[in-house]
């Protein structure tokens, strides 16, 4: 369904958070536009770090990558989690791929004023790989991944996608 360029740095979010949550995302159903979290985070992202210059890769859109080659990411949670790390990973793979020595990434809070600094490892480029292969196997998967527990969905634009019946 979707190739190895196609997977962007969202589904690699959506696949540490929740696979129903890739899985749907992949086949286009988007509910952010509706969601006050997600607007939210737009407004944290828009007010934050004014001087950042998003790049787009096509399917992988980061906020910003500074003169020394750090890839910065704005989040409008308080705290880092294995998504946003991820995600990191993915920018510097993909930035590596077309011969940007990146140094890694720096995850931004603005919630909590706290910034996260992840110097690259030599082994996110094997890390990023498998991601890739794990989001393409989700999404080629015939049906919807199981939902997660109520509580782990709080706040989650599918949510009532997920739990309306």
């Amino acid at each position: 369904m979707i190739g190895d360029q196609d997977v962007g740095g969202v589904h690699v979010k959506y696949l540490y958070h929740c696979r129903r949550q890739l899985w749907l995302y992949a086949r286009g159903f988007r509910p952010e536009a509706t969601s006050a979290t997600v607007q939210l985070g737009e407004a944290v992202h828009d007010t934050s770090y004014r001087r950042a210059h998003p790049i787009d890769l096509g399917s992988a859109r980061l906020d910003d990558l500074d003169g020394r080659l750090w890839v910065h990411e704005i989040k409008s949670s308080s705290r880092p989690t294995e998504a946003d790390e991820a995600q990191v990973v993915h920018y510097c793979y993909r930035l590596r791929a077309v011969g940007v020595d990146t140094q890694g990434g720096v995850l931004h809070y603005p919630k909590t004023r706290r910034t996260h600094r992840m110097p690259y490892q030599p082994d996110w480029d094997e890390r990023a790989r498998t991601d890739i292969a794990s989001v393409r196997d989700t999404v080629a998967q015939p049906t919807c991944p199981p939902r997660l527990s109520r509580t782990r969905c709080r706040g989650c634009s599918y949510f009532d996608y997920c739990w309306s019946q």
